[in-house]
């Protein structure tokens, strides 16, 4: 561990160098892709460091022990030891978290499909909750929520909504959100007061680049159509909205929401790249499933991960046993502990994977 973290040592001291020099200051697009690599390495380098300090204190308080002391100092540099005993203990974890394979995709934006499923009306009434809770999470954040499409219910549901989030680090928290949520609770629809359960399934995926992706104009059938409103009634006389067909898979993507024909292309495109890019990553995992499959990662679209007991005003994640008692401020957007708790859940099956190894 401490040659590979001396490596990257030596890597994010390099890239201090090559970022003043002159002719990498005058290529923006080296200077670009150098700073992105420092920046990457910053946190495991600071904590490398604070390791290499906190170890030479050690050694240092190892040896005074050795030295002729009087009571009262030998007990004052025992229990400096132990203090840095503890200390280096905690960073090394940290190093190890930090130097585990890093998600590519963890940095970029994100595309979210969210999706009445089983409940009728109720479904896609709890759509509408879940982004509701995504948005107020982006706020949360610091991130930006843009609507790609929208499909409303008669109720003032989803039965279906796209959504962009763009923001640092969207991808790493919001990704272990793909699955299918279940919500238990009395519908509005329902007279009797009995309980109901319903589903919707969410998936996210990372806003891919034209370069990561491309597609061909010859590989695309665009058709375009008149927007519409809940029930699908006609909601304007131009045929504004757009559909876009990748002939090759025959993935479809709609969007409406947009102002003009071409940011509805533009968007529709948008949502296409991703989900194609989406489709060869799960088949690139699941060639290497029984290495690399996680429970608490990108799995199965419709695996149930989430339970939302209203009555009892408690949520479960399935896929780490984690129950809170506090749904209200779940769904408005406080999802913090869920995310960090998952978040951690990952890293430890990593360490364990690497520690197998």
């Amino acid at each position: 561990m401490l040659d590979r973290l001396q490596a990257l040592a030596d890597r994010y001291e390099k890239l201090s160098e090559l970022l003043c020099d002159p002719d990498v200051a005058s290529d923006t697009k080296k200077l670009r892709e150098l700073s992105k690599e420092q920046s990457d390495l910053q946190e495991p380098y600071d904590a490398y460091m604070e390791y290499k300090t906190t170890l030479e204190q050690h050694e240092d308080a190892k040896q005074m022990l050795g030295e002729k002391l009087d009571d009262e100092m030998r007990e004052m540099v025992k229990l400096e030891l132990e203090e840095l005993g503890a200390k280096l203990a905690e960073l090394e974890e940290r190093v190890r978290v930090l130097l585990l394979p890093k998600d590519p995709n963890d940095d970029k934006n994100v595309i979210v499909e969210v999706r009445g499923a089983a409940g009728g009306d109720e479904a896609a009434l709890f759509a509408a909750d879940l982004y509701r809770m995504y948005t107020r999470y982006a706020d949360s954040q610091g991130w930006r929520v843009e609507i790609m499409d929208v499909n409303e219910s008669d109720l003032g549901g989803y039965k279906e909504i796209i959504f962009m989030i763009s923001g640092k680090g969207a991808y790493s928290k919001m990704k272990y959100e793909s699955g299918a949520h279940r919500v238990q609770r009395i519908p509005v629809t329902e007279s009797g007061g009995r309980i109901h359960t319903s589903t919707s399934t969410v998936a996210v995926m990372p806003e891919v680049e034209d370069v990561e992706i491309e597609i061909l104009d010859k590989d695309i059938r665009v058709d375009t159509f008149c927007s519409s409103g809940a029930g699908g009634q006609s909601v304007n006389t131009t045929k504004s909205a757009v559909r876009v067909t990748h002939i090759p898979t025959g993935i479809m993507a709609t969007c409406q929401d947009g102002k003009s024909q071409n940011d509805n292309k533009a968007k529709a495109l948008q949502v296409l790249r991703a989900r194609i890019f989406d489709i060869h990553r799960q088949e690139e995992e699941a060639k290497y499933a029984g290495e690399r499959k996680s429970k608490v990662g990108t799995g199965d679209r419709s695996e149930r991960i989430r339970t939302y007991n209203f009555p009892q005003s408690r949520v479960t994640d399935h896929r780490i046993g984690l129950t809170l008692h506090k749904l209200d401020a779940v769904m408005n957007g406080d999802m913090e502990e869920i995310v960090n708790s998952l978040t951690v859940a990952e890293q430890a099956e990593l360490l364990e994977k690497e520690n197998l190894a």
